[in-house]
């Protein structure tokens, strides 16, 4: 519940030692499994205590279809759904069914997913069922309609959203820039082999981090909660940020060796490089700097109305990421992460490389050597198909990365160009400076 997956995955390994039939303990490690994107792990436990006859089983189903839906399997998915069971029954089944509908009679989907919305109680399911109706609408190019229903499904599934405190660690940041106030020393020794992004979402990460993960040497880790692991053991100590001199040092080598071991116990065999695609570095940048000197960072901006758009109409978290409800609240967000980045992560010392989405679509060999250049890598020429990447992909991009690199989302902003004002001119004008591509 804390999100620390890794350390949560360590115990629930050693609960299957000590009670390997016990069915809550092997859903729960499933749903370690799937979160660390070990798809096959899971999608078997899941299958065989989804048969069984015990408390868990209704829920392994209703997990399994997940797993096989985020992992492109939707012949399996089919097969299951054809199956008779018990979780037919649940209303979480129904969300499974107009899935696999959207294939075949997207407009049929459409209206199952939006009486899902519009009858059920159970929170979660409505949101989810009311943003999937939202997705479809969008490739259908019903995008009024997108637009309409996604603020419907903001206003009745996100509670009320603290945007001031939330902007406070990037005024701060930007307080230090201005300020040339120096940030803490890092007095611990330096990392190797860790990279991690630092943006916000819906900017292309997922799909650096496919094709990054392409490479032998490097394997993807996901969104790995070790960056908020690093802010919540330093603020712990009592004496962040402004007595982080006082800080014994073997605290911050603690510190730090627990990131190494949960990012090394995601990292996939033979690699010597983790990529973090976390989505929270960019607000935590001197504790970065302080814990893990040596990181390599991966800056990614994107036209900021594409990323508008495309958050506005996609599931986050309702109390995480509250800030996504609204354009006037997104835009707040990525005019807080334009004032600080790339600068913030040269004053703190991380090495690191700025990549423009745009850019990146343009010359992806290019911007790849970019990359593993900083690594100190060689290029590698898979890195250039990132949709024949065996590994699942349990984030909102699932779909496109499946795709080869394309431009297709570039500009898609103007389908709701009516939504947009001129206070998004100066961001824009402002992205448009960066790039090279144009």
């Amino acid at each position: 519940m804390l999100g620390r997956i890794a350390e949560a995955h360590a115990d629930a390994e050693q609960a299957l030692r000590l009670a390997p039939r016990d069915p809550q303990v092997r859903l729960l490690a499933s749903m370690l499994d799937q979160r660390l994107g070990r798809v096959d792990e899971a999608a078997s436990r899941l299958r065989v205590l989804a048969a069984e006859r015990t408390p868990c089983s209704v829920e392994a189903a209703v997990m399994l279809s997940e797993v096989l839906w985020f992992a492109h399997r939707r012949d399996e998915l089919r097969e299951f759904l054809a199956k008779d069971g018990e979780w037919l029954r649940d209303p979480r089944a129904a969300l499974a069914a107009a899935r696999m509908r959207s294939k075949d009679d997207p407009a049929a989907a459409v209206d199952e997913l939006q009486a899902i919305f519009a009858r059920e109680r159970q929170p979660v399911l409505r949101r989810v069922a009311g943003f999937e109706a939202v997705g479809i609408l969008d490739r259908q190019g019903r995008y009024r309609e997108a637009y309409d229903l996604a603020l419907r499904v903001h206003a009745e599934s996100t509670p009320p959203f603290d945007l001031e405190g939330h902007l406070l660690p990037p005024r701060g940041h930007r307080e230090m820039l201005e300020k040339r106030i120096a940030p803490p020393e890092p007095r611990v020794d330096p990392v190797s082999g860790v990279a991690l992004v630092v943006g916000l979402p819906r900017s292309g990460t997922t799909l650096l981090e496919q094709m990054l993960d392409r490479h032998p040497a490097i394997s993807g880790i996901g969104e790995y909660d070790g960056i908020e692991t690093i802010f919540g053991d330093l603020v712990s100590t009592g004496r962040w940020p402004r007595g982080s001199g006082g800080i014994p040092r073997e605290d911050l080598a603690r510190i730090q060796r627990r990131y190494l071991d949960g990012a090394r116990r995601l990292r996939r065999e033979g690699a010597s490089w983790t990529f973090d695609k976390t989505l929270r570095a960019w607000r935590m940048l001197p504790a970065v700097a302080a814990v893990l000197p040596g990181a390599v960072c991966l800056h990614f901006a994107r036209d900021p109305r594409d990323m508008a758009i495309s958050i506005l109409l996609s599931y986050f978290h309702p109390f995480a990421d509250g800030w996504t409800a609204g354009l006037a609240s997104i835009r707040r967000v990525i005019e807080a992460e334009r004032s600080i980045l790339p600068a913030m992560l040269g004053h703190v010392g991380l090495s690191h490389e700025a990549i423009v989405y745009e850019d990146l679509v343009a010359d992806p060999e290019g911007h790849a050597r970019r990359c593993l250049d900083r690594m100190g890598l060689p290029m590698d020429p898979a890195v250039l198909a990132p949709e024949a990447n065996a590994r699942a992909v349990f984030t909102l991009s699932h779909e496109q990365v499946r795709r080869p690199i394309n431009s297709a989302s570039i500009g898609r902003w103007r389908n709701y160009a009516f939504a947009f004002d001129g206070s998004w001119d100066a961001l824009a004008a402002a992205h448009d400076a960066r790039r090279t591509s144009r």
